[in-house]
């Protein structure tokens, strides 16, 4: 017990409990101030950057009042008192606690604690890869579920004999963008297909894309005259307007050929307002990189070959292994993760990014 108490105090001395409650006082200033509810956009951000803090710091104190327990037992047992079972417990729930604060640790960009965008591309390949990307799309939904987090489809078009070609869902909890970001990439999967009548093993490639959904505070002009809206039909599962009235809506921006639709809602307002907040986020993320790739020429020209590389690999045939080539990251219980239970590979990929170790992905010629 004695050396994980070391090493779990290690890792607590990166939660500055100090830092944290200074960071308070001065946000607690800007809240005092009498002018503080003139810029209302300004004050909600400012209250969501002090639930932040408070939570933080609610998490590192839990994690140095779990500390003390440890310390008091090892002593009882040193001692010659018969509380094993009370230390291991206590240890246990204590390396828990350093967990969920280190995780928390990684959670501090600009806009991980944003809802998500999550978009599902099939790769080439026809039915294999359209039913790859629905395999996708159903792990997605269930990490979702295993989280807490809502789940709304916005675009779902369907693959011409199986699967699906692409999938667009907004996804709502808290740190959402934060948790699931690092799974944006390609995806591969190599198995047995269900489609070959002389069972060979295939390869198939699948995209994930991943955008903060963004606030009002966040202002990116969109012009009416650089945008093409189209009206057609759903073709969505549910509801009774599908396929009766033209509801659906796929926007079209012009000046960078970003193509966005919505067929969820009823009304086509409804839907043009949802295919928006895609296309503001997309653009976003557009400029974004823009501005990454003035600062790094090296790391724009990786970019432009990632769909030719991989982030993950899913085999299940001749073996069974979850690989995430970013951070060698692995798995041998398939089922599980395909079932979403992605923690262990979100988690690594978090921590590996926050110590600027995460890398691109491999193409499938350097496995």
């Amino acid at each position: 017990a004695s050396s994980s108490r070391r090493g779990l105090r290690t890792s607590a001395a990166i939660f500055d409990e100090a830092k944290l409650t200074a960071d308070l006082s001065v946000v607690d200033r800007e809240v005092t101030d009498p002018g503080f509810w003139n810029d209302q956009r300004n004050a909600q951000k400012v209250q969501r950057k002090r639930k932040k803090i408070e939570e933080r710091l609610e998490l590192v104190r839990r994690v140095t009042s779990q500390e003390g327990d440890v310390a008091v037992l090892q002593e009882w047992l040193s001692g010659g008192e018969a509380v094993e079972a009370e230390l291991k417990s206590a240890v246990l729930l204590w390396q828990k606690s350093i967990e969920e604060a280190e995780l928390g640790h990684t959670l501090g960009g600009e806009h991980d604690a944003n809802n998500l965008i999550l978009s599902i591309n099939a790769g080439a390949g026809g039915t294999e890869s359209q039913d790859w990307a629905e395999m996708l799309f159903r792990m997605y939904q269930r990490c979702c579920e295993r989280k807490g987090f809502k789940v709304d489809i916005t675009d779902y078009q369907k693959g011409e004999e199986a699967g699906i070609k692409s999938v667009t869902m907004f996804v709502s909890g808290e740190y959402a963008f934060g948790t699931l970001w690092v799974e944006s990439g390609v995806h591969r999967l190599v198995r047995i297909s269900p489609f070959d009548s002389a069972a060979r093993r295939h390869t198939s490639f699948a995209a994930v894309f991943a955008w903060p959904e963004l606030d009002d505070s966040i202002e990116i002009e969109i012009l009416d005259k650089d945008l093409r809206v189209d009206t057609y039909r759903s073709s969505g599962a549910g509801g009774q307007h599908v396929n009766v009235t033209d509801s659906a809506v796929r926007i079209t921006h012009i000046p960078t050929n970003i193509v966005v639709a919505c067929q969820n809602e009823r009304s086509q307002i409804r839907n043009r307002e949802v295919a928006m907040k895609v296309l503001k986020s997309r653009l976003f993320d557009l400029e974004m990189k823009k501005q990454r790739e003035k600062l790094d020429v090296v790391e724009a020209a990786k970019m432009q070959i990632a769909f030719g590389s991989q982030i993950r690999s899913y085999v299940l045939h001749p073996y069974r292994m979850v690989k995430d080539h970013r951070t060698k990251c692995e798995t041998g219980d398939v089922d599980r993760v395909l079932d979403g239970d992605l923690d262990i590979f979100i988690k690594a990929a978090l921590v590996a990014k926050a110590k600027g170790e995460l890398s691109k992905g491999v193409s499938a010629s350097e496995e």
